[in-house]
């Protein structure tokens, strides 16, 4: 790669920097443009992205571009899927790509690499199969019934979030109903409000924990065993009820799993990245191993978009920069994910592990500080219910929240009313989205308060506070529906927006060592007499 140059001393950032007029824009105007939505629309892997209600004009689009092509994101991605040490201050590899591209011939990451992950695969289908069979048996030989997830950060996140959005999309399994739960908080009373209403001798513990050191994770174990044990189940018999998932495999052997209930994935898996590889089992358990699979092919479509797509049509780039002009030069500093879809509940929590666990550095790769802001804070919910909450500052506060919209084009749920449901949550995602955009002003609202009925003076004194200088950017980004295949590819639209802009910040998206900081503290108080 070229000698590194801070982002703020590219010839492109500099351009931005000094355009005229560009962030004063008003979507006001922008949105009166023929054919906008139209041209600032882009499709891929059952997803389309609509920027149209982002504050960016063509001038800003041409420079955004210049700067992606003069920080070398496209050639970095590349070194990426090669497989290349990107992680620099870990020494290792990126490759969650390949565990969605398993099957790909003379994979850019080596057929060892993928004969590996083929055969892990298999594995987990096999097992996930198994379990939904009625066939994985517990000390007692009645069959699992109930999945306990075991885990914290990206053991838990990613297959929270999975699993609740696509848990009502599978078929039944041909055996039976196998519930799956999961705990991440050491707090006791968070495992003990899940573990209440379970029967030990019809559950089962899969443990992740990528060193299988985690100290919450560990803690979380030696009470579920003994639970086990105060069930009934023999000190000899546990391991029926004990699954690891770890990239250590030794010590899950050592502390008593048996190896036909031990997956392994490996250290180039980032924990937070991870859903894709054996950390997906118990996903793969709630909806199935072709679900599972249905998953990865949607993420695997979103990569080959992402490799292959021009610059000003490449979905997670554009993303990208379309953040990086809000962040960094509209001056936002948090980042509203408000999906309308229930069933993405989850989803605003992934993403900030995603991205401020990947994008929260102060430090650039040649060891310089960073002097611009980098990650912003991510938060949200599913965007109903923050109507009648936080937009509120949205609407009329001082802070400026850029927003993604995430909406399904079609949804399927068995009620008698379904289809008027998704309209009405439609139709109001739709409206926030132009209310926030082209807000109301003085002038409008006293003509519509005067209508109400109200006096001119009564009208004139509320005014003010009636009235939205709107201009808020944002994003609408709607799924054809809510599948296995197209969440994936959701999934993946957002990995990769975070590598581009971490590509264009000149920092490493791989590494957490603020985690690492707290847990070895942890460890030092521990320690002490």
């Amino acid at each position: 790669m070229p000698t590194f140059i801070s982002p703020q001393q590219r010839k492109a950032w500099k351009a931005l920097s000094t355009l005229p007029g560009a962030t004063s824009t008003n979507l006001r105007t922008l949105l009166a443009e023929k054919d906008r939505q139209a041209k600032l629309q882009i499709s891929a892997a059952g997803i389309t992205l609509d920027y149209s209600h982002q504050r960016v004009n063509e001038d800003v689009m041409g420079h955004l571009l210049a700067l992606a092509k003069e920080s070398h994101v496209m050639e970095q991605a590349l070194a990426m899927f090669q497989g290349k040490t990107i992680n620099q201050t870990e020494n290792r590899a990126v490759l969650h790509v390949a565990l969605r591209g398993s099957h790909i011939q003379d994979p850019p990451w080596g057929s060892a690499i993928s004969a590996l992950i083929a055969a892990e695969l298999l594995r987990v289908c096999l097992f996930a199969e198994k379990v939904r069979s009625g066939a994985l048996a517990g000390f007692s030989q009645l069959p699992i019934t109930d999945i306990v997830n075991l885990g914290i950060g990206g053991s838990d996140l990613g297959p929270r979030m999975t699993t609740s959005a696509l848990v009502n999309q599978s078929q039944p399994p041909n055996g039976h109903p196998v519930k799956v739960h999961f705990v991440s908080n050491v707090d006791a009373w968070s495992l003990h409000n899940t573990l209440q209403n379970l029967n030990p001798a019809q559950t089962a513990f899969v443990v992740q924990s990528k060193s299988f050191t985690t100290q919450e994770t560990m803690t979380l174990l030696a009470s579920a065993k003994q639970w086990l044990m105060d069930g009934t189940c023999p000190k000899d018999q546990l391991h029926r009820h004990l699954i690891a998932v770890t990239a250590s495999p030794d010590i899950a052997l050592a502390n008593g799993f048996k190896a036909e209930h031990l997956f392994e994935f490996w250290d180039w898996v980032g924990g937070r990245y991870s859903i894709w590889s054996a950390i997906g089992l118990p996903l793969a358990i709630a909806i199935g191993s072709y679900g599972f699979q249905e998953l990865l092919a949607g993420a695997r479509a979103m990569d080959e978009h992402f490799l292959d797509a021009p610059s000003e049509k490449n979905m997670p780039l554009l993303m990208a920069l379309i953040g990086i002009w809000n962040t960094n030069f509209l001056g936002a500093s948090t980042h509203l994910i408000a999906p309308y879809a229930a069933a993405l509940n989850q989803f605003a929590s992934f993403l900030q592990q995603m991205e401020m666990e990947s994008n929260g550095k102060s430090t650039h790769i040649d060891g310089s500080s960073v002097a611009i802001q980098t990650a912003p804070l991510v938060w949200g919910s599913l965007g109903i219910d923050g109507q009648h909450a936080y937009f509120q500052l949205i609407h009329q506060g001082t802070h400026l929240v850029p927003i993604d919209f995430i909406g399904l084009r079609e949804e399927h749920t068995p009620l008698p009313l379904a289809a008027e449901h998704h309209r009405v949550v439609m139709l109001n995602m739709q409206a926030q989205a132009q209310a926030l955009a082209i807000g109301r002003t003085q002038e409008e609202t006293l003509n519509v308060l005067l209508q109400s009925g109200l006096t001119a003076e009564e009208a004139k004194r509320l005014a003010p506070h009636r009235s939205f200088s709107g201009n808020i950017p944002s994003s609408s980004v709607w799924m054809d529906a809510l599948t296995p295949r197209t969440l994936g590819a959701l999934i993946a639209l957002y990995e990769h927006k975070v590598f581009c802009q971490a590509a264009i910040w000149g920092i490493h998206a791989y590494d957490q060592w603020g985690v690492e900081l707290g847990k070895t503290i942890a460890k030092e108080i521990e320690s002490r007499p």
